[in-house]
């Protein structure tokens, strides 16, 4: 069985916008990632902290058919890309979301949730990462999302942490990248020792 390698990232904002036409039509929008703004520390096995550069999801948003969920539920579908029920698009600031909300319980209660403040958070879903990882002094890395899938977006109720703008759950890459640090920190051991030992060196 293959492991789910899904990364999720929820934003906490009071900047959802609502609209709602004469005809009842309801609309909300605002932003699921913000480009190069550093979260807060992140990591259940490794700290670090983690941002996204402009058009990490350039690729994934011209072919893909992302969905808008409630709180990560696949069963609780709010809009999709294939019906142009949801939009999203990269500019200057970072990944905007546009949801036409349906006319369904789901729906309505979504809508009354955000206009109330009770639902404030927004999170996305992603795999498959192009990623860079820099080392500092404080001993806390940061790591760089260049290019990823994006899979979903959805409403979510409150942030796993929520003094965190940014938090994280789901598959942990840094730990994977720890992994493959102490692995390639043994075999440079290993070569070094070999070398000593042909130069005659104990």
């Amino acid at each position: 069985m293959m492991m789910d390698k899904t990364e999720t990232r929820e934003l906490l904002t009071n900047k959802i916008e609502i609209r709602e036409d004469d005809d009842g039509n309801r609309t909300i929008s605002g932003y699921a990632v913000k480009w190069e703004m550093k979260s807060h520390v992140l990591g259940y096995f490794m700290k670090f902290r983690e941002q996204f550069k402009k058009g990490a999801f350039a690729d994934s948003l011209k072919n893909g058919d992302q969905r808008f969920l409630w709180s990560h539920d696949t069963s609780q579908v709010l809009g999709r890309i294939k019906n142009d029920t949801l939009r999203l698009e990269e500019d200057d600031v970072g990944l905007r979301f546009e949801l036409d909300l349906p006319n369904t319980t789901l729906g309505n209660d979504t809508y009354e949730s955000i206009k109330r403040g009770d639902v404030d958070g927004v999170s996305f879903g992603f795999n498959n990462p192009d990623d860079h990882v820099e080392e500092f002094d404080d001993d806390i890395p940061l790591r760089t999302i260049r290019q990823a899938n994006l899979i979903e977006v959805s409403a979510v109720a409150f942030p796993a942490y929520p003094d965190s703008e940014v938090s994280a759950r789901g598959y942990d890459r840094m730990k994977e990248y720890d992994d493959e640090l102490k692995e390639y920190r043994e075999e440079q051991k290993a070569k070094i020792n070999t070398l000593l030992k042909l130069g005659g060196v104990e």
